[in-house]
């Protein structure tokens, strides 16, 4: 079984990082990356994603408000750079 994922993530290092991750599990295909929640919309509306590593703090649409649009969401896993947001 494989698990079609994006990262969308707007700091770089923690882009990195959590691509790196990706790489490193089998069952993780990494479809694309993206740096905002608009970026996230047109993937989702090109490919079929199975799972979204989404920051909750991005610029112009906030994780969670992008999240709030998705009628029909693949699973999400929050991610965030700020302990006040765990």
């Amino acid at each position: 079984m494989t698990i079609r994922c994006i990262v969308v993530e707007d700091e770089p290092l923690a882009m990195d990082v959590m691509v790196d991750f990706i790489n490193q599990v089998p069952f993780l295909k990494l479809e694309k990356t993206c740096t905002d929640a608009l970026a996230a919309m047109k993937i989702l509306n090109e490919r079929k994603i199975d799972l979204i590593f989404l920051d909750i703090h991005l610029p112009k649409l906030k994780g969670l408000d992008f999240l709030s649009t998705l009628k029909n969401p693949p699973m999400v896993i929050l991610t965030t750079a700020y302990h006040e947001f765990a």
